[in-house]
């Protein structure tokens, strides 16, 4: 008799920590992956809001035109101290990608926000600090731009690392981070 209570205690035991493991799995499973809520924001899993507005050439271009690839949504401005000391990390990254082949999505952009006002001094930083790629926009509006509302914005550097499906997968990226994040998304670089 009492090795039969014995007995069930161990197999209570057994069930009961088996249960929680692979709760605790399925937790892990979900935390490493985000969940697509379906709607538009600016949160891990939201579809990111939609920005459409002038280059430095006065050609609208879209966030959505880049539908399809990992994109990098930085938002920055060429007075802002802590976003110039970053570009080269970004530009880096711009770099070591742009050619790379992602597991899913059709390659990798950067998509640059600017909270200028000043149309000269935002196409001098993209000059000196070697932006290359195509997609910088801005309504030069500043710290009132259109832009800063949807995303939440209110510090810059912000950025936020878009899916192929333009969910939002990762936020503020800088330094080597931004290199880790998107390194898990690369089938392999060229």
């Amino acid at each position: 008799m009492k090795s039969l209570k014995i007995i069930s205690a161990i197999a209570l035991i057994a069930t009961a920590s088996y249960a929680f493991m692979a709760s605790k799995t399925s937790q892990d499973k979900n935390a490493a992956k985000p969940v697509q809520t379906g709607q538009i924001g600016n949160k891990v899993g939201d579809t990111a809001p939609e920005l459409a507005f002038k280059n430095p050439e006065g050609k609208i271009i879209k966030l959505s035109s880049l539908k399809g690839k990992i994109v990098l949504i930085d938002f920055w401005a060429s007075w802002c101290g802590p976003c110039r000391m970053e570009n080269p990390n970004v530009v880096s990254a711009y770099e070591k990608y742009s050619k790379a082949k992602f597991k899913k999505g059709k390659g990798f952009e950067i998509f640059s926000v600017s909270l200028d006002k000043n149309q000269e001094a935002w196409v001098a930083a993209i000059a000196k600090d070697n932006l290359t790629w195509a997609y910088h926009i801005s309504d030069l509006g500043g710290w009132q731009s259109a832009a800063v509302a949807p995303y939440g914005v209110n510090s810059i550097p912000t950025n936020f690392l878009i899916d192929e499906k333009g969910i939002i997968i990762e936020k503020n990226l800088r330094g080597t981070n931004l290199h880790t994040a998107i390194d898990k998304l690369v089938a392999k670089l060229n």
